[in-house]
C-alpha cells in the first residue's frame, strides 16, 4: 500500500511540474516562433487522430475543423477595388476573358487557420486587403476583431491576431512529405456555408499558375491617378513566389485561406486559388504549402513584413523549344538570363548563359523549385548551386541578398501624351519578359498590365496578361515600338495580333 501511494505521490508531483512548467512558457511566448509555440502546445496536448494512410477521415476531421474560422471584412464602399474582394485572385483564374472589374463590394468571406492557442491565425492576402475591417467567427459562434499583423502579396499569405486564448489549434506538417496521389482534406466556409470539409488526393506539387505575377502587374488605382498628376511611373518588380500544391479536393469561393491537411491532421497548405470557367469548383484548386508559410509567417511575427533573400538573377525554364531557340543542348534546368549586378549570384561568379541544375542538391526543373526554396531563406544565408556552364558542372555558393539588391523595372503606362491613337487602345504595358516569351513561343511583345473600363482593349474583351506581338504586322517590344507601328496603318485599319491564355487572336478597329 505504501508503494502505490509513493507511486501516485510520484505521479501527482510529475504532472504538477509539467503543467507549472507549461503555463511558465505560456505566459512568455512572444519570443517563440509559431512552429515553437506549436511544438510546446502539441507537446502537452497529443492528438488522437488517424493514420496517415487512413481512409476514414472521421478523426482528422473532427481535429481540424474547430480551428478553421470564418473571416468577414468590410471595406469602405469608395475603396481601391484592385484586392479588396477575397474572390479577386479566383476570379483573376476563372477564366473570365477580360471581363470588366466590378467595384469593391462593401463585404466579403474567406477562412482561416488557427496556429497558436493565444489566436494567431494564417490566412490568405487577399481575404485581408484594404479590409477597414476584420471579423473573425469562432468554432463557438463567438465574433472577435482581428488585426493584421503582416501580410505579403508575392506570396498571397497574412497573419492576424485576435484577442482570445486556449483556441483549438491545427498541427503544422511538412508540405516537403507530400506525396503525388496522397488523400487530403480542404476544410473553410465556401460560399458563406458554416465549415466543410471536402476530400481529394494531391494532383500535383511545385505548380505555378501565373496568377500573383498579373496580380502584382495590374498597378493600383492610386498609381495610375498619380502618373496621371504627375507622368511617373512606379517602380514596381514580379517578386511572386508560386509553387501550389494541386489537389482536386472540392474548393470554392470562401475556401481561400482555409486549411489543406492530410490524413493525419496535420496542416500541409493554405487554400489559396482555383482553376474555374465557371466561378466553382471543376477538380483543380491550390494551396500554398506550409513549408514556404512558416518562414512568411514567423517574419510577419517578427517583423510585420517578410525579410527576403534573393540570388540576383533572372531566368527562364529549359525545354526543348527553348533550348532550341537558345541554341543550347540542355533541356532542362533554369537558363540564366541575366545576373543583378549587385546580387548574390554576381558575387559567386555565376554568369549569363549558365543553367542552374540544382538547389542543395535538389535536381531544379521549373521556377518553383528554385523560388519556394530560397522563399524559405533570408538575407545572408547561403544556398549551394550547382551550375552548368559550357557542358561541364560546377558549384557555387550564393550568400542571398535583401530588396537593396534589387534591380526596380518600370511599368510603362499608354501615356495621353503620345496622342489619340495609343490613347484609344485604353490600356497599360510593359515589355514582356523572356519567360513569357518563352511561354508562349514568341520572340516579341510588350504584356497588358492594366485595361480600362469603356476603351478600346475592354470592348474587345482584352484580359491583363494578354501579349501583344505585332502592331500592323511590325513586332513591338516596347510601348515605343507600339507608337511607332500605329500611325503605319493602311486605310485607318488598325491590326493588332497577340496571345494569351486562350490562344492567338487578331482583331482590327479603326
Amino acid at each position: 500500500m505504501k508503494r502505490i501511494a509513493l507511486i501516485f505521490l510520484a505521479a501527482f508531483v510529475g504532472g504538477a511540474a509539467a503543467i507549472g512548467g507549461y503555463k511558465m512558457f505560456e505566459a512568455d511566448n512572444n519570443g517563440l516562433s509559431l512552429a515553437e509555440q506549436q511544438n510546446l502546445h502539441f507537446a502537452s496536448n497529443p492528438t488522437n487522430i488517424s493514420s496517415a494512410g487512413a481512409v476514414d477521415f472521421v478523426q482528422a476531421a473532427a481535429g481540424v475543423s474547430p480551428a478553421v474560422v470564418h473571416i468577414k471584412t468590410t471595406f469602405a464602399s469608395s475603396g481601391n477595388s484592385r484586392g479588396s474582394s477575397p474572390m479577386d485572385m479566383m476570379e483573376e483564374f476563372f477564366g473570365g476573358g477580360g471581363s470588366r472589374r466590378q467595384r469593391a463590394p462593401r463585404a466579403a468571406s474567406g477562412s482561416g487557420v488557427i496556429l497558436t492557442p493565444d489566436g494567431y491565425i494564417v490566412t490568405n492576402n487577399h481575404v485581408v486587403d484594404n479590409a477597414e475591417k476584420i471579423q473573425v467567427i469562432l468554432s463557438d459562434r463567438r465574433k472577435v476583431e482581428a488585426k493584421v499583423i503582416g501580410r505579403d502579396a508575392n506570396t498571397d499569405l497574412a497573419l492576424i491576431k485576435v484577442d482570445a486564448t486556449n483556441l483549438p489549434v491545427v498541427k503544422m506538417g511538412n508540405s516537403d512529405n507530400v506525396q503525388v496521389g496522397e488523400w487530403v482534406l480542404a476544410v473553410g466556409f465556401p460560399l458563406d456555408l458554416q465549415t466543410t470539409v471536402t476530400a481529394g488526393i494531391v494532383s500535383a506539387k511545385s505548380r505555378s499558375i501565373g496568377i500573383l505575377g498579373r496580380e502584382q502587374q495590374q498597378p493600383t488605382q492610386e498609381e495610375y491617378e498619380e502618373y496621371q498628376r504627375t507622368g511617373k511611373a512606379p517602380s514596381r518588380t514580379n517578386q511572386s513566389i508560386e509553387s501550389y500544391i494541386q489537389t482536386d479536393a472540392a474548393i470554392n469561393p470562401g475556401n481561400s485561406g482555409g486549411a489543406l491537411v492530410n490524413a493525419n491532421g496535420e496542416l500541409i497548405g493554405i487554400n489559396a486559388a482555383i482553376a474555374s470557367q465557371t466561378g466553382t469548383n471543376e477538380g483543380y484548386g491550390f494551396a500554398i504549402p506550409v513549408n514556404l508559410a512558416k518562414k512568411i509567417l514567423d517574419d510577419f511575427k517578427k517583423y510585420g513584413s517578410v525579410k527576403r533573400g534573393y540570388v540576383g538573377v533572372t531566368f527562364q525554364e529549359l525545354n526543348a523549344d527553348v533550348a532550341e531557340s537558345l541554341k543550347i543542348e540542355d533541356i532542362t534546368g533554369l537558363y540564366v538570363s541575366d545576373v543583378m549586378p549587385n546580387g548574390g549570384a554576381a558575387a559567386a561568379g555565376i554568369r549569363k548563359g549558365d543553367i542552374i541544375k540544382r538547389v542543395d542538391g535538389k535536381e531544379v526543373f521549373a521556377s518553383p523549385d528554385l523560388q519556394e526554396k530560397i522563399g524559405r531563406m533570408s538575407p545572408g544565408e547561403k544556398v549551394q548551386i550547382t551550375l552548368s556552364r559550357a557542358g561541364k558542372e560546377q558549384q557555387v555558393s550564393v550568400t542571398l541578398k535583401g530588396d537593396e539588391s534589387i534591380e526596380k523595372p518600370k511599368t510603362i503606362f499608354a501615356s495621353k501624351a503620345t496622342g489619340t491613337t495609343i490613347d484609344k487602345l485604353g490600356a497599360s504595358f510593359a515589355p514582356a519578359s523572356p519567360a513569357l516569351k518563352a511561354k508562349y513561343g514568341v520572340k516579341s511583345g510588350v504584356v497588358v498590365t492594366g485595361v480600362e473600363p469603356g476603351q478600346q482593349f475592354d470592348d474587345f474583351n482584352v484580359p491583363k496578361g494578354f501579349v501583344v506581338t505585332t502592331v500592323n504586322g511590325k513586332a513591338v517590344n516596347t510601348v515605343k515600338d507600339m507608337e511607332a507601328a500605329l500611325p503605319t496603318s493602311n486605310n485607318g485599319l488598325t491590326t493588332i495580333t497577340g496571345v494569351g491564355a486562350n490562344g492567338t487572336f487578331t482583331f482590327k478597329f479603326r
